[in-house]
């Protein structure tokens, strides 16, 4: 299995237009950048090997990958039009999920407990979702809907009556052929030129073409976990959610985040 991780973004809710700030990857957390703790997590779960889509500050980034002896475990896209809408960032990554291995998606600004990736890599759902019970109210989370216990629908705004509402944290596991159909499905939105969207929407357009059962879903929830949108979530995160993580990605050593003032709301995986 190989990770397809996004980190070309700028960051613009969490910085504004200070863009004297280094990528949301590079963010320290008691001594340890959130790529270090996702290299250490991934390794520690047997994935193979990290692809990640670089456009702001790439250079930064390689050069961490190289401080904590990563180059030969990740391999780096590079999207030019990083700016552009994330979908591009999603669509520069379509030939390696045209490869033919499984792939294990995720985002680079999630503050997370290892056990939320074991669960994940764990799952006997060859194409599986996270789910958080503990969501909060808003068109902020990304939202991923049951019926029957299994995924239906998917998104931010969503509409219909389900069986339980409940918070993606960002990670999806999926075999090689829904891979492939998640290349496609950002294809066809660059060709209709669809570049404001979120790669969520190519997401749920795989989700509901295919038939019931093709997705399954893991229950995360008491898992800590928190998604950095906002300066707010920075203090959250070293407040609330870094004391509660254990595992091989917490064992590092002194310095603390440097968190902004307080502003906006994040997004926090309660338990």
């Amino acid at each position: 299995m190989k990770a397809l991780m996004l980190a070309a973004g700028v960051g613009s809710r969490l910085y504004g237009d200070d863009y004297r700030q280094p990528p949301k990857s590079l963010l320290r957390f008691a001594g340890a950048t959130l790529l270090e703790r996702h290299i250490r997590v991934l390794q520690s779960v047997g994935v193979d090997e990290l692809v990640m889509v670089l456009g702001y500050r790439h250079d930064e980034i390689l050069a961490e990958v190289r401080a904590i002896g990563a180059r030969d475990y990740v391999r780096s896209l590079y999207n030019p039009r990083f700016r552009g809408g994330p979908i591009l960032s999603f669509w520069t990554a379509r030939e390696v999920l045209r490869e033919g291995a499984p792939v294990l998606f995720m985002d680079a600004d999630v503050l997370y407990d290892p056990r939320l990736i074991e669960r994940l890599v764990t799952s006997t759902h060859g194409n599986c979702f996270l789910l958080d019970q503990a969501i909060e109210p808003g068109d902020e989370p990304v939202k991923l809907c049951l019926r029957d216990g299994l995924p239906v629908d998917f998104g931010k705004k969503v509409e219909g009556t389900f069986d339980m509402i409940g918070e993606w944290p960002g990670f999806l596991t999926m075999t090689p052929e829904i891979a492939a159909r998640m290349a496609d499905a950002a294809q066809a939105l660059v060709d209709e030129a669809r570049m404001g969207v979120t790669y969520e929407v190519a997401m749920r357009d795989v989700l509901v073409s295919e038939p019931p059962g093709t997705f399954g879903v893991e229950d995360i929830t008491g898992i800590p976990w928190i998604e950095i949108d906002f300066p707010a979530d920075l203090l959250r995160a070293e407040k609330k959610i870094l004391p509660r993580i254990v595992g091989p990605a917490h064992d590092t050593h002194d310095a603390a985040a440097h968190p902004a003032p307080m502003r906006g709301t994040g997004r926090v995986g309660h338990g």
